[in-house]
């Protein structure tokens, strides 16, 4: 009584065919080789902006390296000839002032570095007394280390061009002196030409080894780049063809790196975008079959009651009959196409209100126990033995997969002769479970069983998205529905709701 009453509650749904038949998987095209467009452009500023920057830090570090040689063989030099102007210096502070000029020529004849360093000896008034380098006493000099060095008293140093000669030299002074008097003076002379040599060989050095930095660079980079762009290249060209429609194509996977998941991607891509092109003309191919199959049984028996050639009021009455039948199965079809249609854009909405799971699910059993048992098929119900609180849900949307689950198995199971439909609570879920006695579905094909379009090796007609469908609602329902091939044969499907309000 109790189910009964749940019945008389609910409105029953008419039947739905739905089914889910995959299509053939695509095979995988050998990437041929296509003819190459001009390129290069990339390459060539890739590897013009590395030598640049190549080029930019070698000129920066040879620069930087020749003035630091600079820098320092002119401040060797100065040391050098201001600690030896110091040291001559203090050697004439021991002689008297009447046997200056003795010592002097003393010194300089013993001086070992005269060939390249001249040593000159002044008096007071910045005139020359003697030099090592040739003879030019008498002659006065007016290099600034030699006044600078008779003020102040202590040793001066001096780099340019000498004035009185107009040679570059680097020039030191140190002042002889004798009670608290400068008497002379003794300069350290000695020209740049051989440090600008000098630095002229370290430039030529340093430019030459630069140069090499500079080819082994391009080198470098040119693997470098060739190692990167070429598979950029064949990943571009095999993306290409495949926006020009050769779906399918897989390019070979040459490294574990970012650019193997990138071809990864691209070959699972164009297989995918393969198995959707085709499974969308098989799609378009069986829904045009299954329309049209209605249609012509609609057309035929409509001329043939508007001709007036049927009088007989049975053969009228059945004629009516199949138009009726045939045109609530194309509109079930529309109307299935159409839900599918408002999923794929987002439009898809439930009404959510508390319901009677069980109530539900008797009401789609009710609908279809008297048509099954026409056919010959046994459908075996087994109530929950235990209460089940109210669940939230929208119930037309689940008495609808409910309807399509049954006519699946009858279509695809039929043949066991038996489909058995149990619920009961499962953790904190209310599973309900479909199974049929029929073939069961072929193992490869399991995973793809709730795909869109996918009809895989049935031959029983429909547009193959039934499934995909229900899937869909459950989902949206924060369930999950599950297919698998039952012990002893047959299929099973297995729908897990969420308990309570809260549910959804």
């Amino acid at each position: 009584m109790e189910q009964d009453n749940r019945r008389k509650r609910r409105k029953l749904l008419p039947m739905a065919p739905k089914q889910e038949i995959p299509a053939e998987e695509s095979a995988a095209e050998p990437l041929s080789r296509e003819k190459k467009r001009p390129r290069g452009r990339l390459r060539r500023r890739w590897l013009i902006n590395t030598l640049a920057v190549t080029l930019v830090v070698v000129s920066i570090a040879v620069s930087a390296f020749s003035l630091a040689m600079y820098s320092y063989y002119s401040s060797t030099i100065l040391a050098t000839l201001e600690s030896k102007a110091q040291t001559a210096a203090g050697m004439f502070r021991n002689y008297t002032e009447t046997t200056y000029l003795s010592t002097a020529r003393q010194f300089i004849n013993q001086f070992e570095e005269k060939t390249t360093i001249e040593v000159q000896i002044l008096n007071a008034g910045s005139r020359v007394l003697m030099s090592s380098m040739m003879d030019i006493s008498g002659a006065s000099t007016h290099s600034p280390d030699v006044a600078a060095a008779i003020s102040d008293k202590r040793v001066r140093t001096f780099v340019g061009a000498d004035p009185d000669t107009g040679d570059n030299v680097v020039s030191a002074s140190a002042p002889v002196v004798y009670n608290n008097t400068v008497v002379g003076v003794v300069r350290m002379v000695t020209s740049l030409k051989l440090v600008q040599e000098q630095m002229l060989r370290i430039v030529a050095v340093t430019s030459a080894l630069g140069l090499a930095i500079l080819l082994v660079m391009g080198l470098i980079a040119s693997y470098f780049i060739k190692s990167v762009l070429d598979p950029v290249i064949r990943v571009t060209e095999t993306a290409k063809r495949i926006a020009a429609g050769s779906y399918g194509v897989q390019m070979e996977k040459q490294s574990d790196d970012e650019m193997g998941e990138l071809v990864d991607s691209i070959n699972d891509m164009s297989m995918k975008i393969d198995q959707a092109e085709r499974t969308q003309s098989e799609f378009i191919s069986s829904v045009s079959h299954e329309l049209r199959t209605p249609l012509t049984a609609i057309n035929g028996w409509a001329e043939t009651l508007y001709s007036g050639e049927v009088r007989d009021a049975a053969d009228v009455k059945k004629g009516m009959g199949i138009i009726v039948s045939e045109a609530q199965r194309l509109t079930r079809m529309v109307e299935e196409l159409l839900e599918f249609s408002r999923m794929e854009t987002g439009r898809f909405n439930l009404s959510v209100e508390p319901i009677d799971i069980l109530a539900e699910l008797e009401d789609a059993v009710y609908t279809y126990r008297e048509f099954f048992r026409r056919k010959g098929l046994e459908l075996d119900y087994t109530e929950c033995a235990e209460e089940l609180p109210i669940i939230s849900g929208d119930p037309e949307r689940l008495r609808q997969v409910f309807c399509n689950l049954l006519d699946n198995a009858d279509k695809h199971g039929g043949s066991g002769g038996r489909i058995e439909v149990t619920v009961g609570r499962d953790g904190g879920n209310v599973a309900i479970r479909i199974r049929d006695y029929g073939p069961g579905v072929p193992e490869e094909e399991l995973p793809f069983i709730k795909y869109k379009f996918y009809k895989g090796s049935s031959k029983v007609r429909g547009s193959g998205i039934g499934l995909a469908v229900c899937d869909e609602i459950v989902n949206s329902h924060n369930g999950t529905l599950d297919i698998e091939n039952a012990p002893g044969g047959g299929c099973a499907v297995t729908i897990r709701l969420p308990l309570g309000p809260e549910s959804v």
